[in-house]
């Protein structure tokens, strides 16, 4: 099983396995053919409220991916990402941040492959 991240803008590519969305909303100026998505999952999506609190300011990513965390937990979507990882083995999370560091993929990610 391999996650891997990629933002939405980038070129689709055949490694990329299971191309999954998990943006809240569509990332502007792409279509849906050049997206290239299999599956849109913005339910495990960070909340409005979390978003717009945080509104990409990293100098409080830490307390951001706290909270993200704490909503992830309980999310049913959460479940359904980790089954579709148990069932493909290599699915690429898509965002469309421009930060490749400081953005809720990662801290998604992060959740899903720490034991």
């Amino acid at each position: 099983m391999t996650v891997r991240l990629k933002r939405v803008y980038d070129t689709p590519d055949v490694v990329d396995g299971l191309r999954v969305l998990v943006d809240r909303l569509w990332p502007r100026g792409v279509t849906k053919e050049r997206a290239a998505v299999d599956l849109w999952l913005k339910e495990v999506a960070p909340s409005a409220d979390l978003r717009t609190e945080w509104h990409h300011n990293p100098g409080r990513f830490d307390e951001f991916a706290e909270r993200y965390r704490v909503e992830l937990e309980p999310n049913p979507a959460t479940a359904e990402l980790r089954q579709l990882i148990a069932q493909h083995p290599t699915v690429t999370l898509l965002y469309g941040a421009r930060d490749p560091e400081a953005n809720h993929a990662r801290v998604l990610k992060d959740f899903l492959t720490s034991p």
